[in-house]
């Protein structure tokens, strides 16, 4: 170490785990985090569902409470950007604040939202959904009885259609494909959202885009692709995000759909390491780049990072998961699957209680339950174990999904049982399982157990 701070770019909850992580491995020099936001770092899932309805308040968002930042010893700079980055000298340039020296640093800038660009995209009234500041402008404007607009029928989109609808709006949904999600999960997963919001009041526009939006000084309609008119007094545009790449591809670091970094989450620059939404990461489980823009991969990615920064050397295997309430129905998606064709399922996709197992090569790349919790931990081991199985068993409503995770853990252990080494318990590895166990565990899962195994048995020796 340097002397200098190791210094965190972005305010998400990917930065705010970063800093807790390195506090967790006992690390005790200066930590800088930097935020364009003037607020301390949140989390986002709920800007679109609770938070949008009023039903949590920022305080429930935060990552930490306030004092957690002084009392950890983290430097907090909110409405600051970092605008110019120089790995070679290992230094930041901050507005304000002027140009600071890292030890190293972490690039946890997130994404930016796609804009509508359309004539008339600038009129008062036309919002997208990033940030605190965008929801609580999208729910001034959500009074009840008004039209609005919802423009893509991805997550974002449809989650902000549901809670709007449920705060009494008129909901319009608009979008390209034939039903939402026919991309990304299939035309029979995407009728099962359709047919959900249409049940709910939402009036369906789809294979269809936005044209223009039309009113004087505020929203007061939208042009369709088709010729269709439609009246509206608020526009939200939920379109999907870009990784915000920026300041890295200035400073030279490689960058191709997101920033690249190996497992570990080094980036191609000496000291520079990426998290979160940003980061493309060379996936050891996958043998592909992933990069996932859902909530796991911000809280589970931080750790794996600080842990390399430190020295203590660790890849980033997590299998990505998210979820997603809408009305009262729960989904719950676990994996990586781009371009799997063949899809197995579990229950009958109208039912809205089933599960959908995305194939490739015989082995399950992703799973996705509709109404049926607590599968995710079995749908995570079949993944992660990456073992061909049963499609018939699969499909079968009575055949166990956790022997089947089982079995498929006993095949994965067999065939490496020759080469797997226990991780070398070190005391720095202690200190962070006693400061954050929970850490440990999304980061480093093998010696979390080693260290429970470890306290279990010292515990049961005392005892005699």
């Amino acid at each position: 170490m340097t002397g200098a701070p190791i210094v965190i770019i972005g305010g998400g909850l990917a930065g705010a785990k970063a800093a807790e992580s390195l506090r967790g491995w006992g690390y005790e020099e200066r930590i800088t985090l930097v935020t364009g936001e003037p607020l301390r770092p949140y989390e986002r899932p709920a800007l679109s569902k609770s938070y949008l309805r009023g039903r949590s308040g920022f305080d429930d968002t935060a990552v930490h409470a306030e004092r957690w930042y002084a009392g950890h010893g983290v430097e907090l700079l909110t409405s600051t950007r970092a605008v110019a980055l120089d790995p070679a000298a290992r230094r930041v340039r901050l507005e304000p604040g002027g140009t600071i020296t890292y030890d190293q640093l972490l690039l946890a800038t997130g994404a930016h939202p796609r804009r509508l660009t359309v004539p008339g995209s600038g009129l008062e009234g036309v919002y997208h959904l990033r940030t605190v500041a965008d929801a609580d402008a999208i729910r001034a404007a959500a009074m009840p009885g008004r039209r609005a607009i919802v423009v893509g029928a991805g997550w974002i989109g449809t989650e902000v259609a549901a809670s709007l609808r449920r705060l009494g709006l008129e909901i319009a949904l608009v979008f390209r494909s034939g039903v939402p999600f026919a991309r990304s999960l299939g035309a029979d997963i995407g009728a099962v959202f359709a047919d959900l919001h249409a049940e709910h009041g939402v009036a369906l526009h789809p294979g269809v885009t936005v044209t223009a939006v039309r009113g004087r000084s505020a929203v007061e309609g939208v042009e369709l692709s088709n010729g269709t008119i439609l009246d509206a007094d608020l526009v939200v545009a939920g379109l999907g995000v870009e990784p915000a790449v920026e300041l890295a591809q200035a400073a030279g670091l490689k960058v191709a759909g997101g920033v690249l970094t190996d497992a570990g989450l080094a980036t191609s620059a000496p000291g520079v390491y990426a998290a979160g939404d940003v980061a493309s990461v060379e996936h050891p489980v996958f043998g592909t780049r992933v990069r996932s823009e859902h909530w796991w991969s911000a809280l589970t990615q931080p750790p794996v990072a600080a842990a390399n920064m430190l020295g203590h050397p660790a890849a980033y295997d997590w299998i990505p998961t998210f979820t997603s309430k809408q009305y009262d129905v729960m989904v719950e998606y676990t994996g990586h699957a781009p371009g799997c064709d063949t899809v197995v399922f579990r229950g009958a996709p109208e039912s809205r209680h089933f599960a959908a197992f995305w194939i490739d090569g015989g082995r399950v790349a992703a799973g996705m339950t509709v109404g049926i919790p607590g599968l995710e931990r079995h749908i995570r081991a079949l993944v992660s174990r990456g073992t061909p199985v049963s499609l018939a068993a699969l499909a079968d409503e009575d055949a166990s999904l956790a022997d089947l995770a089982a079995t498929a853990t006993r095949a994965k252990e067999q065939l490496m049982a020759h080469e797997h080494q226990h991780p070398e318990i070190t005391e720095g590895l202690r200190q962070w399982y006693d400061a954050c166990p929970c850490c440990m565990s999304q980061a480093l899962p093998e010696v979390k157990q080693a260290l429970d195994e470890e306290r279990a048995t010292a515990s049961t020796h005392s005892a005699h």
